[in-house]
């Protein structure tokens, strides 16, 4: 299927990533969507129902998230809740309502937003690291699922971005993320979005992986 036919839905579109990823698709013919939280609230299954009832989307890219860092012990539930109803649950019922009319077109490629805390998970990131961490179980079974029906599904771990999200972390916290990675610099929103540009249009044989691409080396 050509760039020009292509339908792009990248939820979280207000945010420095999201908007950094409907820049990069703009360069091509494709009808690109980027909702913000007010025109797409992924933690509203009926706002999710209501905006994918009538379309018919090829690639979904989930980059809506929240953090609430806090240790086990002091999250409230609500908080728990609010983390995991963003990174995760909202995700997942974007692919539930988009995968149906993939299925119908024999066509279609999701890209969910993961984290290095997935995988790497520091003190006090409990909620937000356990949610992103499922997303990758997610992206491996709707991958397997799928595949025969050319359904493409992978996540991204952008690694740490200078973002609105960030900014509240301590120059001594930035500064001891920073030594750990062996460039000794962060990646970019603008990077993150070219990668997943090359990833949609370019690699068309590649699913159910994960993609780290900060230099931070996993044991």
């Amino acid at each position: 299927m050509s760039s020009e036919t292509q339908r792009i839905v990248i939820t979280g579109g207000g945010g420095s990533l999201g908007s950094a990823i409907n820049a990069a698709f703009q360069f091509d013919c494709a009808c690109v969507e980027a909702p913000s939280r007010l025109d797409l609230d992924v933690k509203n299954k009926n706002d999710i129902h209501a905006y994918f009832k009538h379309r018919s989307v090829d690639l979904l890219i989930c980059a809506a998230g929240v953090t609430r860092d806090a240790p086990l012990t002091r999250l409230s539930e609500k908080t728990w809740n609010d983390v995991w109803e963003v990174n995760f649950n909202g995700a997942a019922l974007c692919v539930n309502a988009v995968l149906p009319n993939m299925l119908e077109n024999h066509f279609g490629h999701i890209v969910l937003i993961s984290s290095y805390s997935a995988l790497h998970p520091p003190i006090g990131q409990a909620a937000y690291a356990t949610a992103k961490g499922a997303l990758l179980g997610l992206v491996a079974d709707l991958a397997i699922q799928y595949g025969s029906s050319n359904i493409r599904v992978n996540a991204i771990l952008p690694g740490f971005l200078e973002t609105r999200m960030t900014k509240t972390v301590t120059n001594a916290r930035r500064a001891e993320i920073l030594d750990s990675h062996t460039l000794g610099r962060f990646n970019t929103c603008d990077e993150v979005a070219k990668f997943i540009r090359f990833l949609h249009y370019d690699m068309p044989h590649t699913s159910g992986q994960i993609h780290q691409l900060d230099s931070r080396v996993m044991r």
